[in-house]
């Protein structure tokens, strides 16, 4: 069948409309791929603005150095850090130091001293100049003091000072395997951090017989460092300790005149008017007993006090605060301190090898005062603490006694604690979930 005229222009203007859109459309669909470029499109006819173009040479003068400028007067820092087995010579030539008096000066001077006790992974800053003169050198010691060494008309001198430090806030936790040393060790911390844990709670928890394996501990801590370097641990201000799946919390608290403590998220005293081991660290090696054969008389007696085994000089603090009421030899005792305290309360510390300094009859001591060291005078088969606790004046278990708290907080610094506590005890939560999280 023969198609019109009309027809055919019909159909050729339809297939001309359908290429024409096919090929419109094509970049539309390309703008996922494009869009970035398709944001800067033009519109059709848009002329873009004339943009002038101009490049602008400006000349700056330096300025330039002094003719009578000695290059040995350029003065520069220098700073190296202490590697295992290195020498105050290693450092010196890694400092660039070529001063040949300077190195006598530190090979031989006593003042300098500190400075053979290089601690790795510390630094030694030193200023000299371009021809390697030593000006000044600055070592943070291990008594976290720091030693400073200046060129002076005369030579060398040096001295050390107490640097100005930074505290910094800082936080662990860790769980108990074989001891709280072993834990705080595994964690990274100091030992000093152990000792203030075991301070803090020990009037709830003897640290000696009441671990067991999987308790843990949390911990919020001042470290102290100048100029970059770590020098020593600060105060613990909260810390948490599970054991036995019991809960122990603790803040730091200082009232308005100076005085601080520890205490409970409810303001109560965490010491207890005494605490509960005169060594921080020890091993009970016989208990309270009316009839227990003694190891030197060889016959059966009474042993009314608690045998603590430590090494000679093993430090031996005051479980409670008071004051001294004989200080001396006496009998099978051995070197013998007796403390009165409060409300008939008595304690006695026998086998001492030594007094602690100011120990005498009369003195005052506080709780946790070292008073003496452990040793085997008297009638002891070996280093250990015969511990004696009296009440108006008659021996009495230890062990088995209800231990009175020590004052909370006022009514008068309960706003004032609160505002201290909280924050401290959200960072406690926050640490022990996080640590619990990556438990799981």
């Amino acid at each position: 069948m023969s198609l019109k005229k009309e027809e055919i222009l019909a159909q050729n203007t339809g297939k001309q409309r359908k290429s024409r859109a096919t090929t419109w459309l094509t970049p539309v669909a390309m703008l996922p791929l494009f869009g970035v470029v398709a944001a800067f499109g033009f519109a059709p006819g848009t002329q873009p603005e004339h943009v002038d173009i101009r490049h602008v040479v400006e000349q700056i003068s330096l300025p330039l150095p002094s003719a009578q400028a000695s290059p040995d007067t350029q003065n520069y820092w220098r700073e190296e850090r202490i590697r295992p087995g290195d020498t105050v010579a290693a450092i010196l030539l890694r400092l660039g130091v070529d001063d040949p008096e300077a190195v006598n000066f530190l090979l031989q001077a006593r003042s300098v001293r500190s400075l053979y006790r290089l601690i790795p992974g510390r630094s030694i800053r030193a200023i000299t100049t371009n021809q390697g003169r030593l000006v000044e050198l600055s070592y943070i010691n291990g008594d976290g003091k720091q030693l400073l060494v200046n060129r002076t008309d005369d030579g060398f001198e040096a001295a050390e000072q107490v640097p100005q430090f930074e505290p910094r806030v800082m936080q662990s936790s860790g769980t108990i395997n074989y001891s709280l040393f072993g834990a705080t060790d595994a964690a990274g911390l100091h030992e000093n951090v152990a000792i203030q844990i075991a301070e803090i709670f020990s009037s709830d928890i003897d640290f000696s017989r009441d671990l067991r394996q999987g308790d843990s501990f949390t911990v919020i801590y001042e470290a102290n460092y100048a100029e970059g370097e770590f020098i020593g641990v600060g105060r613990v201000i909260a810390a948490e300790f599970t054991n036995q799946g019991r809960s122990h919390r603790a803040v730091y608290f200082q009232d308005g005149e100076g005085r601080g403590g520890y205490y409970d998220p409810e303001g109560k005293n965490v010491r207890k008017a005494f605490l509960r081991s005169p060594l921080a660290f020890s091993r009970i090696t016989s208990r309270y007993t009316t009839a227990r054969f003694h190891p030197v008389l060889r016959k059966w007696r009474a042993h009314r006090g608690i045998d603590y085994g430590a090494p000679t000089g093993t430090p031996v603090r005051a479980t409670a605060s008071g004051s001294v009421s004989f200080a001396g030899i006496k009998g099978g005792y051995g070197k013998l301190i007796t403390l009165r305290h409060a409300n008939g309360y008595g304690t006695r510390y026998a086998h001492l090898s030594r007094f602690g300094q100011g120990i005498r009859n009369g003195a005052r001591v506080e709780q946790g005062q070292i008073i003496g060291y452990v040793g085997k005078t008297g009638l002891a088969s070996g280093p250990h603490l015969h511990y004696e606790f009296l009440v108006n004046g008659n021996q009495r278990n230890p062990l088995k006694l209800a231990l009175p708290p020590g004052p909370p907080i006022t009514a008068a610094r309960r706003d004032a604690f609160d505002a201290t506590a909280k924050p401290l005890l959200s960072r406690l939560d926050l640490l022990k979930d996080t640590n619990l999280a990556l438990l799981d």
